[in-house]
């Protein structure tokens, strides 16, 4: 009997315990959320982080991912800059190496930084018939595959978001533009339902810094990732420039409707431009001879074709002029006072972030805009798609727009710091599309008119649509009937300035992110050949015929 009173006892104070621990374990889950689980939250507030991902994000959890970390390196492969010193890897085309996550920020945009978070917000969105935040989802889906693909190659498509599992198998490149297309027409059905609870007032709280709820806007930009899915393949027999102009000419085509990223700029981190001096990420670049070139007349497709441009996305040398280093070259022999000033506006050698941006221009500024997708790039997109129809004049037409579009963005968004002397009036920008060596006659015009032109437009922000076009193009090749490379004087790397891992081959993609591929993804590594060091020289399915 004793016995059993113990054990009665012990059984009730047990149970007693149990209701204590269960009514803590309450309060500390309610209090302590836990971050794995999928905790509720509105949509509206997980929009804005989600966005941030295509720029470079800043958070305890996502810092730097996203096209601007990234960029910082692909910049060096399509020659917008170069670091101030010899020895930079990607100044040489090289990859990342051993237990780094460099050019890792896209593919952790995509899988982490968005990943989750972007599935959570579309399926709470349905849930609640908030059909305008479902079809944002889809656009910035559709955008970041195919961001992804053209940066990796091979990347992991089906099973991709399975929380259930530790490995993923990774799929070939071309699904993805299949992938990105689906997404693209289901973005637009979601967008086109206006009924339920949709509202531009409320998409505006979480997009009030890219198209601040304006869903018009964001059919265009979905029109304009579906041009790039099209375009990307001009290498293809399959390539159809009915279609690239079809979707372009839905996308944005003025300045108004163009995918820009803004920033509160209020003096805290997240809230201001990844290249501005506040995130301090850009003071070893430094323009490179290629872009300078290119902006003063001694390009040899625009020879004597003074840029009034220069002044807006480049910076003058101590001697007022407009010069540029070579990737690999240091200083390049440049005298002191030819070296070009940091894009922050200080001497070439310095390297720490001003404490004001005062002096800084462009979208290195703190608060400056940076555009993701331009109307100045949907019309060379079409000029480039019209002139292999063959169809001269249009590809003409198309090409002077977009040349006006970029000169009209530049003065209207980007005229802070610029000196007031070579501030660029209407009569400046019209003087230079009158200018034959820059806008010939339709006969005369060449892809490398257009591409040249599409390149100093998409300086410093277009990065990865550069990269996708210069990996098109190969770098060098030369178009059938003409003598120079459409990429007309660019420099490739070589010898001592081409890094040893690439065994003599130029860069064509990045390497899968590090710190999830390489430590826990290893045998599909092994598959497609990702463990190789010149794994970064093989050419992606993109690119070839």
């Amino acid at each position: 009997m004793k016995k059993s009173m113990i054990n009665i006892k012990s059984i009730l104070t047990l149970a007693f315990a149990g209701v204590i621990m269960a009514s803590c374990q309450k309060k500390l889950d309610e209090a302590f959320p836990n971050p794995n689980a999928g905790v509720r939250v509105p949509v509206e507030t997980l929009l804005p982080g989600i966005i941030s991902n295509m720029g470079g994000s800043s958070a305890a959890a996502g810092s730097a991912y996203g096209t601007q970390n990234d960029g910082l390196n692909v910049g060096r492969y399509v020659q917008f800059w170069a670091t101030n010193t010899s020895g930079n890897q990607f100044d040489q085309m090289g990859g990342a190496t051993g237990a780094s996550d460099l050019m890792g920020s896209i593919w952790a945009m995509h899988y982490y930084g968005m990943g989750q978070n972007l599935k959570r917000m579309m399926e709470w969105a349905a849930q609640e018939k908030k059909w305008d935040y479902v079809g944002v989802g889809q656009a910035i889906s559709a955008w970041s595959w195919l961001t992804t693909a053209e940066m990796y190659g091979d990347i992991i498509v089906r099973e991709a978001f399975k929380a259930d599992q530790l490995v993923f198998k990774y799929d070939e490149q071309s699904l993805v533009y299949d992938t990105v297309r689906q997404i693209c027409r289901t973005a637009i059905t979601y967008l086109n339902n206006t009924g339920d609870s949709a509202s531009p007032a409320n998409l505006a709280k979480g997009d009030a810094y890219f198209f601040n709820g304006d869903v018009n806007k964001w059919k265009k930009f979905v029109y304009a990732v579906m041009a790039r899915s099209f375009h990307h393949l001009s290498n293809k027999t399959s390539y159809n420039a009915d279609s690239v102009i079809f979707y372009a000419n839905l996308a944005m085509n003025t300045n108004a409707d163009n995918a820009v990223m803004r920033f509160a700029n209020t003096g805290i981190t997240g809230t201001s431009n990844f290249y501005g001096p506040v995130r301090n990420n850009v003071g070893t670049m430094r323009q490179t001879e290629y872009i300078a070139n290119l902006m003063t007349g001694l390009n040899s497709r625009f020879p004597g074709a003074v840029d009034p441009r220069a002044a807006y996305i480049i910076r003058e040398n101590p001697n007022g002029n407009y010069r540029g280093i070579r990737p690999n070259g240091g200083t390049s022999g440049l005298a002191v006072n030819d070296q070009p000033a940091n894009f922050w506006g200080s001497a070439f050698a310095s390297t720490a972030a001003p404490t004001s941006d005062a002096e800084c221009r462009y979208i290195f500024k703190n608060g400056s805009p940076f555009p993701i997708i331009t109307a100045s790039e949907i019309k060379f997109m079409i000029a480039e798609a019209q002139y292999r129809k063959g169809n001269k004049a249009a590809a003409l037409a198309a090409y002077t727009d977009g040349i006006r579009l970029n000169f009209d963005m530049l003065i209207n968004d980007y005229g802070s710091a610029v000196p007031s002397a070579r501030a660029i009036t209407v009569a400046d920008r019209d003087n230079y599309l009158a200018n034959p060596i820059v806008v010939p006659a339709a006969s005369d015009l060449t892809l490398s008119h257009i591409m040249l032109q599409k390149y100093i437009a998409l300086y410093g922000h277009g990065i990865h649509e550069t990269w996708t076009d210069m990996r098109r193009f190969h770098y060098t090749d030369i178009e059938s009937g003409q003598t120079t490379p459409v990429y007309a004087d660019f420099v490739v790397p070589s010898g001592i300035n081409l890094f040893a891992n690439n065994n003599g081959k130029l860069v064509y993609r990045a390497r899968p992110r590090y710190n999830s591929e390489y430590l826990y993804n290893v045998s599909e590594l092994n598959r497609i050949g990702a463990i190789a060091l010149d794994y970064h020289t093989v050419e992606q399915w993109f690119s070839k015929p």
